[in-house]
Parts: C-alpha cells; structure tokens; sequence
C-alpha cells in the first residue's frame, strides 16, 4: 500500500496534556492549540487543582494564553488527594467545570506529593463520582521502593486496579499513557468502561533509547518507557482500530535546564510533533486508513461527547518543527522530542508563523 501525498482526519483531541501555568502555559499552549481542538488538562499544578473556582481560573488562563485564531476548549479535571470531598467533586461535574478527575498516587511523578496514599481513603469520593457518571483517570503505577520501576505499572493492575473496579462498577476508567503488554490486555479484557491512551513517545522508543550513547535526559518520562516487547503490544493496540484506545501525548514540558541536571525531571515534551510521530507510526503499521478513529473518534465517544467537524491535514514530507520552544521572560527553552528515526510527516499550519523547520 503506497503512502499517500497527504491525510486529511477529523481535528483530534488530546486527552491527556500538561500546559503548566504562567510563562511556560505562554510557550506551550499554542502548540497544543494548533493541532488539537480539545484536550484534557491535567491538574498538578503548585499547588494542584483540587477545588472547582481553582478550575474554572486554570481554563480561563488556559482560554487566554490561546491566540487568536486558533480554537481550543480546555477540559479541566480535578487532583485527587486523600481528603477529596465528594460534593465538589459533583457540583464541579454538574457545573460543567470538571470533564473528570486525576488520581496520582503520591510521589508516582511531577508535582504528586498531594497524591493519594490509599484508595481506601478516597472511596467516598469515587461513590460520588461514580454516581456523577464522572470519569477516573490514573496515573497506574505503585509507589513502593520495593518494585522495579519497570514493574510498577503491571503491579499497579493487579494490586490497585483489579479491586478499584469490582469496587466501583459504575465507573469508568482512563488508564492513562500505558506503557505494557499487560497494560494493552487489561484495557482489551474491560472495555466498554475502560479507555487507554497512549503517547507519540511510547510508540517511538523502547527503553533502551534513554541510554543510547549516555544518559538521555529528554527521553526520560514517568511511567517509563519498556523492552520492546511492550513498545509493539502498544504500536499493535494504537493501530488496531479498538475503540478503547485513543490518543493522549501526555506532553509534559520542563525546561532544558530541569531535565540536564543531576536529578532530572520527568517529562517529554512533544506538543509541536504529536501528529507528525504518530502518523508516522500508522504508516510504518500500514494502518493510516485507522489513524483518524484513534486520533478523533474513540475519544470522544469514551468521554461522550461529540467527535469535532473541522478536518486537518498531514502533508508526506519530512518534519517541519521546532528544536526548541523559548520559554518568554526567561533565557530557558523546553526540547521538543524527536524519535531517532526519521519522520516523514509534517503538519499543515493555518497560521504561517508557527511554521519552522
């Protein structure tokens, strides 16, 4: 099957994006805007995003960071901690501020100090949620020192998950940015009010990237990418054209300096390059006929809302994008990811300026 010259697909949704607050919510909201009409803003902020006015304050910083001529709708979510009050929780749904919450347990990565120690503890607030028809998104790994950090997510299911779900039946579940084959089965095996998005970045490289030639802080990200057993179960979910999966970049920007230190911070930063990667990922599966169902339809139909009208279009050519993204007021930038191979796709601005090459 010959690839085609351009793809033209619904206008995507990002269902898992951090945009940060104040000068790097300046640099990096645009590139979030420029290819997606919505996304699912997540809430660990300093301090997060636990209560319904804090949220409807973040979209409005959201909403004016955006330029002109670009359309996106902030969808917020709320941080769950272990005292998360159940009536907030539903006034915010019904208010139509909250699209959902954030479980992070504590410490699993940036900024979750304020995440939860024990699901026991926030039981009540999930009843209410539940009750809401407001969607659980986890962060699914398990803190305990004890477990391999390429083992946390597959502990994560088995200790955390199988039981929030027989708990919970009501509800629905995003299990967010999987990074195993065992992640991909279990979304397989409970689908209908499970949902698993997955990353450009986690499609791109295994674990082995983050230590080719030297330690590569820019590919560093939490949960942590896999053996490359895991990166194909994934690639072979995203392209599978199975409803419950769909996209989320979990872009996460930090500056250069954040990541290149002795102690660097997790994150992939990938906003002005997500469609360009992923269908550059379809084409290698020879899957692009499918691209535009995880991209734009499986998102919206879990979460229940309308799939977007406007179309955008993929040019096949190499990648035109940033290196890096200057973070105003300050000397600092934030990397954009690049996969070591190459990409052959290239995102068709309406604005000029936000072309670079």
């Amino acid at each position: 099957m010959s690839t085609p010259a351009t793809l033209s697909i619904r206008r995507p949704d990002d269902w898992h994006v951090h945009l940060r607050d104040g000068p790097m919510l300046a640099a990096c909201a645009v590139h979030t805007a420029r290819q997606f009409a919505r996304g699912i803003i997540m809430p660990n902020l300093v301090p997060p995003v636990t209560r319904v006015d804090e949220a409807a304050a973040y979209r409005e910083r959201i909403r004016e960071a955006i330029p002109a001529g670009l359309a996106f709708e902030p969808l917020m979510t709320c941080y769950l901690t272990d005292d998360a009050d159940p009536a907030e929780l539903v006034r915010g749904k019904r208010e139509g501020v909250w699209v959902a919450a954030k479980l992070y347990p504590a410490h699993a990565t940036t900024n979750s100090a304020h995440g939860v120690t024990s699901m026991e503890r926030i039981s009540r607030a999930l009843d209410g949620m539940e009750k809401a028809g407001m969607p659980l998104l986890v962060h699914g790994e398990v803190t305990d020192p004890d477990v391999d950090i390429f083992d946390r997510e597959a502990v994560f299911l088995d200790k955390v998950l199988v039981p929030l779900l027989e708990r919970h039946q009501g509800l629905k579940v995003v299990l967010e940015h999987i990074t195993t084959r065992e992640s991909v089965q279990f979304v397989e095996v409970h689908s209908g009010r499970l949902g698993g998005t997955i990353t450009p970045h986690h499609l791109s490289y295994n674990r082995n990237a983050i230590f080719k030639g030297g330690i590569r802080p820019h590919f560093y990200c939490l949960p942590i990418a896999k053996r490359e057993e895991h990166r194909l179960a994934l690639r072979r979910a995203a392209t599978s054209g199975h409803s419950a999966f769909f996209l989320g970049t979990d872009t996460a920007p930090h500056t250069a300096d954040t990541k290149e230190c002795a102690c660097g911070c997790a994150g992939v930063f990938n906003a002005p390059v997500a469609m360009q990667v992923y269908a550059q990922v379809f084409a290698e599966e020879r899957a692009l006929d499918r691209l535009e169902a995880f991209a734009s339809l499986n998102g919206p139909r879990f979460y229940g809302l309308p799939a977007n009208e406007e179309r955008i279009t993929l040019q096949a050519r190499p990648l035109e994008a940033p290196e890096r993204v200057e973070v105003p007021g300050s000397n600092k930038s934030i990397v954009v990811f690049r996969p070591d191979t190459p990409v052959g796709w290239s995102f068709r601005a309406k604005d000029p300026s936000l072309r670079s090459g």
